[in-house]
């Protein structure tokens, strides 16, 4: 990318910093060259065309270029679509972000990873409920498997042994997919593994996916939790204590 200037990137800003009294550092998630570090100058201005465009969770079309580590942005449209979430919904497009920008290096493509992300955000920015934490619990299993850290859902990991259908099974961040103890709880049944690896290894993963993970979600959320924990390297993503202390009040 050194140099080249970018121009139409389908894009979505991640997170934003003050840089200046007028300016902003952008990490934005493109779809052909992953997650960009760029400078927004005078994005704070009252002025500025950027100030309305430059918001979480909204499809974008980018131009920016440059040699440095932090390149500049151009220019920006917003792509409509949907309105901005809010409540719960905007809580959850803010988990996703704080996903990516724990397990995506910088200028490391995934376009398919890109498209999965625009679909949850549609969906989270229309669905509520069952709907809104089946579409979350898509989106980390599609994301780990993107980022090499899901491994196969259809043998034990250490042994490559296949699956019993009418075994439990657990995954665990250290060990992967594993024969659970007998008093373990949040576990499946092999037949469930080996069904959401189907869906997993479906053409359209999205939509298959997601209709596994809204049947088996009870199970699938501590343990996806756990491995995206140990792999983000946190006890508590940010996001997540930031939903909790708020259902506290």
């Amino acid at each position: 990318m050194a140099t080249k200037r970018i121009a139409d990137e389908p894009a979505f800003v991640l997170h934003r910093y003050d840089w200046s009294e007028s300016s902003l550092i952008l990490e934005v998630l493109t779809r052909h060259f992953g997650r960009v570090a760029l400078v927004a100058k005078g994005a704070k201005k009252p002025s500025s065309s950027f100030r309305p465009i430059l918001l979480p969770l909204q499809p974008l079309r980018l131009a920016f270029g440059g040699d440095a580590e932090v390149r500049t942005l151009r220019s920006a449209e917003w792509q409509g679509g949907h309105v901005m979430p809010t409540g719960d919904a905007l809580l959850s497009g803010y988990y996703l972000n704080e996903l990516l920008m724990a397990l995506l290096a910088r200028d490391d493509p995934h376009a398919k990873l890109f498209d999965i992300y625009a679909q949850v955000v549609r969906v989270i920015a229309s669905e509520y409920g069952e709907v809104l934490q089946a579409a979350l619990r898509t989106f980390e299993v599609l994301l780990l498997r993107e980022v090499g850290l899901l491994p196969r859902l259809d043998l034990q990991t250490l042994t490559y042994a296949p699956l019993d259908s009418d075994t439990a099974y657990a995954l665990v961040p250290e060990g992967g997919l594993r024969e659970a103890s007998p008093h373990e709880h949040g576990v499946m049944f092999g037949r469930q593994w080996l069904h959401l690896q189907e869906t997993l290894d479906d053409d359209a993963p999205f939509a298959a996916t997601l209709r596994a993970c809204a049947e088996y979600m009870s199970a699938l959320k501590p343990q996806l939790r756990a491995l995206l924990h140990y792999h983000c390297g946190v006890r508590v993503l940010r996001s997540r204590q930031m939903m909790l202390d708020i259902q506290a009040l």
